[in-house]
């Protein structure tokens, strides 16, 4: 008979991952790209709004220019194996954050189901849905908050 393998993401620690599994639990959703507001009075609290990074392709949710991105926006966060307990922040969907909590993928992550536009047929992505950075004046982010972590 013949043994069954666990998948990476459920047998090894984000520390044990190589840097293709690591860049794989990405689900290309891009919800780590929008702009997000911080409520000084809840430090927890944090508010994704529908405004993207100026790098985030708004209709594929990737980044324009991944490898060269900190040179364009010097305040994007490099996600890495060492900072997870920084994790809450991400979407509770996000592939990294739920790795990091070892929880298992959703169903529709590419790894699971074998298909990269699941993420945004289940409505998880905000495919064409977001607005450009510059688009909105800074004032007005408020009005577009679509929800809340932490």
């Amino acid at each position: 008979m013949a043994m069954r393998v666990e998948p990476f993401w459920k047998r090894k620690t984000l520390d044990e991952l190589d840097q293709d599994e690591w860049e794989s639990l990405c689900d290309g959703c891009g919800l780590c790209c929008l702009q997000k507001l911080e409520d000084e009075d809840e430090p927890q609290a944090i508010y994704y709004t529908r405004i993207a990074c100026k790098l985030l392709d708004l209709k594929t949710c990737r980044c324009s220019d991944y490898p060269n991105r900190r040179q364009f926006v010097p305040d994007c966060i490099q996600l890495t194996p060492g900072k997870a307990q920084d994790f809450a922040w991400l979407p509770p969907s996000c592939g990294y954050r739920l790795v990091a909590e070892r929880e298992d993928l959703p169903p529709w992550h590419h790894l699971v189901c074998g298909d990269r536009n699941a993420v945004h047929a289940a409505g998880i992505s905000q495919s064409g849905q977001m607005l450009a950075e510059g688009s909105v004046p800074d004032e007005d982010w408020e009005d577009h908050i679509i929800f809340r972590v932490g």
